[in-house]
């Protein structure tokens, strides 16, 4: 790279439009500085997108793979042919690809990864195949940095995975909150069509169908809260495999009036606006960024303790109710307790998701970019870059 040029920055997702992960990829396209850098996106499995799709600054790149494992001699063609300075790559299972083609890359191509859940509850609970340790630990290691989102996360890798610390960043994600709070204001109520058309409570949850969200748990836990709030309802928004066996315990559990299962929507927070609470149900989790959006539209939460980084955000905070335990009691008994006092329409500032504002966490990207490209640590004091105990 000539000290004229822009340094080039490859972002690296399967496709637009998917889960928090593919999410927060794309808000750093859009995000990141065309006048810092020449910015590009890699599409792994999406084979074209619309002309408006990102802006007219980043340039896209849809490699059309049948699946991310498939992508790879691909992925080696666009490297070699844009020379990326930076590849930034945003999901586990393409960063172990990316990670595995290193070798291959032009010399002097930085790796950054970004890892979008806690490697330790995802081994354990994930169903994962049981080489994904060993790929975690030979791969992640060849990674320039590796970012995470919380203190815990990190400190999972380091303790787990044997990574050092110096390759280990804690970034924020970026959150649209404007765009969020303009996406509530200005759409029409979903919560008005069946079965949610009745008084409420009203419950929402976000996030890909799959066991480690915990819907099973939900589910179990709106038939107790029924009980004594008989016009609750609940409606779940997003798809995966675990639809067909949900729906199926919906029926179980003679739920199938009050739950609706929305599908994939482009926009949650247009749920949010009747919204009485917002649930997270995960057995495991990072930071999701689905929980940081619905604090960004001020809806109440009630979330499990799906991780240490979920529980050192909500711990002690207004208009939050943390369970116990990751248990269908324990979510069934927080339901209660923030039903019993909240009023309709109620309303909470959550005052942690300033932390995750777009121009913040922008910055901060951009401060591990500048870091990586030149060489050495830089002075970011908005940002904990070591691994420290969390102090009581």
């Amino acid at each position: 790279m000539h000290m004229t040029e822009r340094p080039r920055v490859l972002l690296l997702i399967p496709h637009l439009g998917g889960g928090g992960a593919e999410q927060v990829v794309a808000l750093l396209a859009r995000g990141l500085s065309p006048e810092k850098y020449e910015l590009h996106l890699g599409l792994a499995t999406q084979a074209r997108t619309a002309p408006d799709a990102m802006p007219s600054w980043v340039r896209v790149h849809a490699m059309g793979a049948s699946r991310v494992r498939s992508s790879g001699f691909k992925l080696l063609q666009l490297v070699r042919r844009i020379k990326p300075d930076v590849i930034l790559s945003g999901m586990f299972h393409l960063n172990f690809l990316v990670l595995l083609l290193r070798p291959f890359f032009p010399r002097g191509t930085f790796v950054l990864v970004r890892q979008n859940g806690t490697v330790s509850a995802a081994l354990a609970f994930g169903n994962l195949p049981g080489y994904t340790r060993l790929l975690y630990r030979m791969l992640y290691r060849r990674a320039d940095r590796v970012i995470c989102q919380t203190q815990a996360m990190a400190k999972d890798l380091a303790d787990g995975l044997g990574i050092a610390e110096g390759r280990l960043a804690i970034l924020p994600n970026p959150v649209d909150i404007e765009g969020i709070r303009a996406a509530v204001k200005d759409n029409p109520a979903p919560w008005t069509e069946p079965p949610s058309s009745a008084p409420g409570p009203h419950l929402l949850a976000v996030g890909r169908l799959s066991r480690e969200k915990g819907f099973d748990l939900l589910l179990q836990a709106l038939a107790v809260v029924r009980q004594q709030f008989p016009l609750a309802d609940l409606a779940i928004v997003g798809s995966g495999p675990e639809e067909a066996p949900l729906k199926a315990l919906c029926r179980d559990l003679g739920l199938e009036s009050y739950v609706r299962f929305a599908g994939h929507v482009d926009q949650p927070a247009t749920y949010f606006r009747d919204a009485s609470a917002f649930v997270l149900s995960s057995r495991h989790e990072g930071l999701p960024n689905a929980l940081l959006e619905a604090a960004a539209g001020g809806v109440p939460i009630v979330a499990l303790p799906a991780s240490e980084g979920v529980c050192d955000l909500l711990r002690d905070q207004p208009g939050a109710w943390l369970a116990a335990e990751v248990s269908s009691e324990a979510l069934a008994a927080s339901l209660l307790a923030a039903l019993e006092v909240l009023r309709p329409g109620d309303r909470f500032a959550h005052p942690f998701i300033e932390e995750f504002r777009m121009a913040r966490a922008i910055d901060a990207y951009e401060g591990l970019i500048e870091t990586v490209l030149i060489g050495t640590r830089i002075d970011t004091p908005s940002l904990d870059l070591n691994i420290q105990e969390r102090q009581p």
